[in-house]
């Protein structure tokens, strides 16, 4: 899966630095709201004839990531 994640880029001069698929002006954030909007992944591929199936995936393995964030909590001495 790492390999997808290649896909996923992060450059200040496209979308202000918000992570995107192939350095394209399309954001993680851009796929994801229209997966949660209920488009399916063919419609989503018909609409952006650019993207690929294997963009959508690392998309939501981008998400993944981001919110498997560790929970830190104070341990008393």
């Amino acid at each position: 899966m790492s390999n997808l994640l290649e896909r996923i880029t992060v450059n200040p001069e496209v979308c202000g630095g918000r992570p995107c698929i192939r350095g394209m002006r399309i954001r993680v954030k851009d796929v994801l709201d229209m997966l949660a909007g209920g488009s399916t992944r063919a419609e989503i591929l018909e609409d952006y004839p650019y993207l690929e199936d294997e963009d959508i995936t690392a998309a939501l393995e981008f998400a993944s990531r981001a919110a498997d964030h560790p929970i830190l909590t104070a341990v008393e001495p």
